[in-house]
């Protein structure tokens, strides 16, 4: 399998483009080579520059979970092309997207669109503390919710350690605003709250960890979290720009039966164009400009053409049957799986919730950033390199989630399985 064209774009795109990508991942540094350069993509495939052709589990980084190109999403987005490209005004396309919303995730009175996950992450945070005239958050290590200044930090030691920049060019007084709790440790949150009580506008996190793997919440974490932020009226923000509709037709909140204040959505409503939202209860979500004094704005917010892209694409999500059906495929690639790496005695934790799964090398649990540090990359790097050899595309991270789509046939199931069997076999020694 050549890679010549790839190599030869890289080195082009090196000298306009910071690092050659336009997002630090795409770089493939985690796996010891160059990136691959895609030229299109259909179903459950995409081919690179070189045409070489792999069976895709990255789906754009979750939100292509009807496949690339859905024919029902295409055809939505010509029929809108005629009428122009971006107003900066409203439409009723926005409305009938923000309406659906609701209808999947009943505890969101009101929706925002804006055009990214950082943008949705940052917006919320900005609400909840005008909302409650506080100043700090609680974070949790190892959740990305984007790239604003204040949530670029990383976690010191002890459980009352203030967060320090994670990033050059983010200052320390931003950071000190941001309090690290360790995912699936609820002791370790309330001791935070003890240590500043009355001080904390909101807790943010992933509700299933996607961005160090995938890591689900224990039981009664989620539920202790909920009860933390009633008793000390702490906003509590669940970040669903990955899993909102994709680990249920309701997001994880619907899951874990979980109810957070407000919601910060993105990639799927999208349909794979840029969108995000926010949203939550009225009496939060009525503080934002123009009903209350919390600005937010945004001249491409609510495109005629995303929001048109993200209307169908939940449309279809909304059929009976959808996430039994790409629940099953999930749930048998992944028994298979764990079957071969059961057979090759290789330590692993394999965890999956939804159409999202991880993988990782290690003989621990893993419930927690730390945790999932101490996985093998090593091996990992070796692992991805033979999937793509084998015509299997993964995320070019042990820290990343993998994505099944409804556009992923039994034969690319049974394709994968084998070139994981292969892949397993060789890395084995």
């Amino acid at each position: 399998m050549k890679h010549t064209l790839s190599n030869q774009l890289f080195l082009r795109a090196q000298q306009s483009i910071p690092g050659g990508v336009n997002s630090p991942v795409r770089a493939f540094r985690s796996v010891g080579m160059n990136p691959l350069f895609i030229k299109s993509a259909a179903g459950s495939r995409i081919v690179d520059v070189d045409d070489n052709e792999y069976i895709d589990y990255v789906g754009s980084w979750g939100p292509m979970i009807l496949g690339h190109g859905h024919p029902v999403v295409l055809e939505a987005i010509r029929e809108k092309l005629g009428a122009g490209l971006s107003f900066g005004a409203p439409t009723e396309v926005e409305i009938e997207l923000a309406e659906l919303i609701k209808t999947m995730m009943p505890n969101l009175d009101l929706v925002r669109m804006v055009n990214s996950g950082t943008e949705a992450t940052m917006s919320a945070i900005r609400v909840a503390r005008g909302f409650t005239g506080r100043d700090k958050i609680i974070k949790f290590a190892g959740c990305y919710h984007g790239h604003a200044d204040f949530l670029l930090v990383k976690a010191g030691s002890g459980a009352t350690t203030l967060g320090t920049p994670d990033s050059k060019g983010v200052p320390a007084a931003f950071a000190e605003e941001t309090l690290i709790a360790e995912f699936n440790n609820l002791d370790n949150v309330k001791a935070l709250i003890e240590e500043f009580p009355g001080e904390i506008a909101a807790i943010i996190l992933e509700p299933v960890a996607g961005n160090m793997g995938v890591i689900a919440p224990g039981a009664g974490f989620l539920s202790g979290i909920r009860s933390l932020c009633d008793r000390e009226g702490i906003v509590l923000i669940f970040d669903e720009v990955m899993t909102g509709f994709r680990v249920s037709r309701g997001g994880a909140q619907e899951l874990y039966h979980i109810m957070p204040d407000m919601t910060t959505l993105g990639k799927i409503i999208g349909g794979g164009l840029p969108v995000g939202a926010y949203g939550g209860r009225q009496d939060i979500m009525q503080k934002v400009s123009p009903l209350g004094d919390v600005y937010q704005a945004g001249t491409l917010s609510g495109n005629p053409l995303a929001m048109t892209a993200g209307l169908a694409t939940l449309k279809e999500l909304n059929r009976s049957g959808f996430y039994e059906d790409i629940g099953s495929k999930t749930t048998w690639l992944v028994n298979e799986m764990r079957d071969i790496l059961e057979k090759a005695s290789i330590p692993y934790r394999m965890q999956s919730v939804g159409a999202m799964f991880g993988l990782f090398f290690i003989d621990q649990d893993v419930t927690s950033f730390a945790d999932a540090l101490k996985c093998d990359t090593g091996r990992y790097k070796q692992f991805f390199r033979e999937m793509l050899i084998q015509g299997v595309y993964l995320a070019p991270s042990a820290f990343e989630a993998t994505f099944m789509s409804a556009a992923h046939s039994e034969s690319d199931l049974e394709k994968t399985r084998d070139a994981f069997r292969i892949s397993i076999d060789k890395i084995k020694g």
